[in-house]
């Protein structure tokens, strides 16, 4: 009863912080007494095309217009953000739904590959239905882009404020686009690093953004890469490692990949042509 009396009374007064929510936890300098903190929400959303459910995330609840976008350019499902008619953001049960009204054409051939994936927060093989979906065919992309490697920089130093959320919570995962000089045009986060990544290529789609580069704050895995460059990404920077599977995809489409992104220090993985 003291905690829910205490809930109560602070509630009242907390500020609403979209993707975060405070609670009474307590500390190990004091068990007896609750205090508030802030957590990173974390609530199952469906990306439903044309009235059929394709898939649940387990995603933070902001931007999520930004990406259902980027999950739809990034999984191939459509070409270019005209594909899509209509976009809508409802209330589900125990969640939210993104309300996807595709063209004819995209919906068609969606029926056609439609994969059963659930909760796929950390995993990329969760529910799909053959091995040989895992790592798509990607396009191999051109060699367009080239830059000095030290302007990652500035991406670095400001990574925290495309983070609120995670500044509070301690819980986020933050993607960020560069443009070919380093300036920072634009982030997103969630607790799913891909999904943070889906937002910030939902909306280099809708902002137009080109010449550039992602930085992200997670490790790169096969699947940040295989959706970086299915949106045309050619270059993809990570603040930490780099897995053998996403070296390899990297390698087969032409994607410079670079690691363990720190100030004075970088691992670059593949295609260094792009870099100097």
């Amino acid at each position: 009863m003291q905690s829910e009396k205490f809930t109560h009374d602070w509630t009242d007064n907390v500020k609403d912080i979209t993707g975060a929510r405070a609670l009474p936890l307590w500390q190990k300098n004091n068990l007896t007494t609750p205090a508030p903190d802030w957590l990173a929400e974390e609530v199952p959303v469906a990306l439903v095309y044309n009235g059929i459910s394709h898939v649940v995330m387990m995603t933070t609840p902001k931007d999520l217009e930004y990406f259902a976008l980027g999950f739809s350019l990034s999984e191939g499902i459509i070409d270019t953000p005209a594909d899509i008619f209509g976009l809508d953001v409802v209330p589900a049960c125990n969640g939210l739904e993104v309300r996807i009204e595709l063209s004819s054409r995209r919906f068609m051939g969606l029926k056609e590959r439609r994969r059963a994936l659930a909760g796929r927060t950390g995993c990329g093989v969760c529910g799909v239905e053959q091995l040989t979906d895992v790592v798509r065919p990607v396009p191999a992309l051109p060699f367009t882009q080239r830059r000095s490697l030290s302007s990652v920089e500035e991406g670095l130093a400001r990574l925290r404020e495309y983070q609120p959320v995670g500044e509070l919570t301690g819980c986020t995962h933050v993607a960020v686009w560069l443009n070919d000089v380093g300036q920072v045009l634009g982030g997103h986060e969630d607790v799913g690093r891909h999904v943070a990544l889906d937002k910030l290529l939902g909306r280099r789609s809708r902002e137009g953004w080109r010449d550039g580069a992602v930085l992200v704050s997670s490790r790169a895995s096969y699947e940040m890469v295989q959706k970086a460059a299915m949106c045309g990404v050619e270059i993809l920077f990570a603040v930490s490692a780099a897995t053998t599977l996403a070296v390899e995809v990297a390698e087969r489409c032409n994607l410079t990949l670079v690691g363990f992104c720190r100030p004075g220090r970088a691992t670059v993985y593949t295609h260094p042509q792009r870099l100097y």
